[in-house]
């Protein structure tokens, strides 16, 4: 059974660059808001008449924890109605009517001894949110992160402390349109590929977070390289 929706109240709101933001919404209640790293909000949002017109989904990118408050990292969509009134109109203050969590895109059941994240975007909200279970469990995490631009790079400096202080965990980030000289240039799919060169097959738990193109190209060439159906996972957006 779906909950009921709820209020929440924007408290925060930090812009990363003009085209992403970081909304963080307290959700009303009692207690802690209890949900599993990579889970969603849907909000419901002043945009149309038909109410499932209205429905938007956004990944919590904020880690399991104490408290009712929560980090949607939310992207502008050319066009798009929902991501255009977030961005808007919606502000410090602001209270929205949310409903959640929801989704089973969460830390697979079964640890093996490597799991690969693979994301673009803002994409990477999930697993934000899932590291600490997949690092306390003993798996060794390859966080992947693909975007255009050196300064479209989200939490860039919290998945170096986090790889400088965790021998499990190494960040690899690409970029398929910078010119600068330090950073690795091309597409996620080049990264993972060397990775699992030195893996078996049955050691590897994948999972993906983008938009369709990226899924459906890894998806392609996971099956060509024998991944078992059951260690991976996958979540689109748009």
């Amino acid at each position: 059974m779906l909950q009921p929706f709820v209020n929440a109240t924007v408290v925060d709101i930090k812009t990363v660059n003009p085209q992403v933001r970081r909304f963080f919404v307290n959700i009303d209640g009692e207690g802690d808001f209890a949900f599993k790293g990579g889970q969603f909000l849907t909000l419901d949002l002043p945009i149309a008449e038909q109410r499932n017109k209205r429905w938007r989904s956004y990944s919590i990118a904020s880690v399991p924890g104490v408290g009712r408050t929560v980090e949607l990292i939310i992207s502008l969509q050319p066009h798009g109605l929902g991501t255009t009134y977030l961005f808007e109109q919606v502000q410090v203050g602001s209270v929205l009517s949310v409903r959640g969590p929801q989704g089973v895109f969460v830390a697979p059941s079964q640890v093996l001894p490597t799991t690969l994240l693979v994301c673009t975007g803002t994409g990477i909200a999930p697993f934000r949110s899932m590291l600490p279970q997949l690092l306390a469990s003993g798996t060794e995490v390859h966080l992947i992160f693909g975007c255009r631009e050196l300064q479209d790079t989200l939490y860039k400096t919290e998945m170096e402390q986090l790889a400088t202080e965790n021998k499990q965990f190494f960040y690899h980030p690409i970029y398929s349109r910078s010119q600068e000289p330090q950073v690795k240039k091309g597409y996620v799919h080049a990264v993972y590929k060397e990775l699992l060169q030195y893996k078996a097959v049955t050691d590897v738990n994948v999972l993906l977070c983008g938009w369709k193109p990226m899924i459906d190209e890894a998806r392609s060439h996971l099956a060509d390289w024998g991944l078992p159906k059951q260690q991976l996972h996958f979540e689109l957006y748009g």
